[in-house]
């Protein structure tokens, strides 16, 4: 395991950290939370305390909502150009900050600054990206039939709770709160308690752009307490949510009594498919990418790797030799290519399937141990002699650990890459472009890549089926959770109703 000394910058960041309490910030005003109760911060690599949130309950959460709920009609009727200026400027401070930033995501995750520094970028595009769609928000169609002119238009649908995970949370965030601020939306946003850091920076961004108090409010907390007073409160009209599928189904069942929209984006099992005809050194690299990159902490990783008999062997010996060779170290180091855990239950989870995989009969080709007494490092772990119903091939393990399940044909392998709860994503390396169009739309998931691991294009469409979430991200589809779409009939020739008790 490699390991150095952190940089200045780094020491100069966890000093600050640990001398404040990351407070909640409403209606424009950072505060203490109502009872004054606080919860501790920890860093992953050695589980030393990093800072102290506020922890929020249900009166924190109604002054956030009472917040978004008095700035909404003024959000609400700014000019799309005003706030595209606005969101703009979030964009440039979040560049301006890039370093800071990926080094409080760092800290607080685990995730290796190698990804980090892009991570904050791409929060920075996602706020130009939806900024450039204020303006046509609300632009709907024109429908038009014999006598009437019915048109569209879309309209905000008020203030909306956003709901963060702990995995690579700044880019996460951005993803959501960019296209509720540019929808005309209010926002309450709670980050996951696991990994609050760059929620508070982000707050500070926006404030400092020029963002009007009360459109965005930050509350920390607990999900018992502050999630669930946020998913319950009535002037909250929406709930986005990133997170564990049993998560999303009690976000349901708590928004059922204010008929909530929700958007679930939930967990994966997602599989890669490798036929023997693709271009396998290529298929190779993509496949330990999208599993050990970010930790295996990401819900569209290929998690189960699928591989025709015919060259499953060959494959999977050059699949152990790269595996063992990843570097598991100090997420600052630049080298570090997998950092620890994010939190010792999240370790004592990931650990645990190393005993259910022997107990099932599979083979832990490489890895299935922790690495060190300090910290939440697992080595990067390969399981295979694996089955389909094994726990291993089953569950979302969320960790840097990946099962190999041979397959005979494509009918096998649709059969095996359908088999799970999940249906977020899924990965396809073929040469026989025919076999690609069929597989891709026989596969029961959300997204399909073709020849490559996971690259978004912001427009296309994000989520998943079955137990992996409700509604779509990307584009237009964003603004078609967070606004209303009214239909306006318009009578053109005078007609009138059948008389009545004339």
């Amino acid at each position: 395991m490699t390991a150095i000394s952190s940089p200045k910058p780094a020491e100069q960041l966890r000093q600050q950290l640990s001398q404040r309490t990351l407070k909640h910030f409403i209606g424009g005003e950072w505060q203490d939370s109502a009872s004054g109760e606080t919860f501790e911060v920890h860093t992953p690599t050695d589980n030393s305390l990093l800072t102290a949130a506020a922890s929020g309950d249900e009166h924190d959460i109604d002054r956030a909502a009472q917040a978004a709920w008095a700035a909404f009609p003024a959000w609400k009727a700014l000019d799309g150009k005003a706030r595209r200026k606005l969101l703009y400027k979030v964009a440039a401070l979040i560049e301006d900050r890039a370093e800071e930033l990926a080094l409080a995501e760092s800290m607080d995750t685990g995730q290796p600054i190698r990804f980090m520094k892009s991570a904050a970028i791409r929060a920075a595009e996602n706020f130009r990206f939806f900024a450039d769609r204020a303006e046509a928000a609300q632009d709907g169609l024109s429908l038009p039939a014999d006598g009437f002119l019915n048109y569209t238009i879309r309209q905000p649908i008020g203030p909306v709770g956003i709901i963060t995970p702990w995995n690579t949370p700044f880019m996460l965030s951005s993803w959501k709160i960019a296209p509720a601020l540019a929808s005309g939306c209010t926002v309450v946003h709670k980050p996951a308690e696991w990994s609050p850091v760059t929620a508070t920076l982000l707050a500070e961004i926006m404030h400092e752009a020029g963002i009007p108090a009360g459109v965005v409010n930050l509350v920390h907390g607990y999900g018992e307490t502050a999630g669930r007073a946020l998913t319950e409160h009535p002037h909250i009209k929406a709930i986005a949510f990133i997170g564990e599928s049993s998560t999303g189904s009690s976000i349901q069942k708590q928004g059922a009594a204010t008929l909530k929209r929700v958007h679930l984006e939930l967990g994966g099992k997602n599989p890669v498919v490798v036929f023997a005809d693709a271009d396998l050194e290529r298929a190779l690299d993509a496949a330990i990418f999208m599993l050990y990159s970010l930790n295996g902490q990401r819900c569209t990783s290929s998690s189960r790797l699928l591989v025709e008999r015919s060259i499953h062997d060959d494959f999977v010996k050059k699949l152990a030799e790269r595996v063992s060779n990843i570097k598991v170290g100090d997420p600052l180091d630049p080298a570090t290519e997998v950092g620890p855990l994010i939190h010792p239950r999240q370790f004592e989870k990931v650990c645990s399937y190393f005993d259910i995989a022997r107990a099932d009969g599979a083979t832990v080709a490489v890895g299935g141990e922790r690495i060190g007494e300090s910290g939440n490092y697992v080595r990067p772990t390969l399981f295979t002699n694996a089955r389909s119903e094994m726990r291993i091939a089953q569950e979302e393990i969320f960790g840097p650990v990946l099962t190999v399940l041979p397959f005979d044909d494509e009918a096998d392998a649709l059969r095996i890459a359908n088999d799970v709860p999940y249906g977020l994503a899924g990965y396809l390396w073929t040469n026989d472009l025919t076999r690609a169009h069929r597989f891709a739309q026989g596969l029961d998931v959300g997204m399909v890549w073709i020849n490559s691991e996971n690259v978004r294009h912001l427009p296309s469409p994000f989520g998943g089926m079955k137990a992996s979430g409700i509604g779509r991200d990307g584009g237009d589809y964003s603004f078609d959770f967070y606004m209303e779409t009214k239909n306006i009939a318009v009578n053109l020739d005078g007609r009138g109703a059948a008389k009545l008790g004339v």
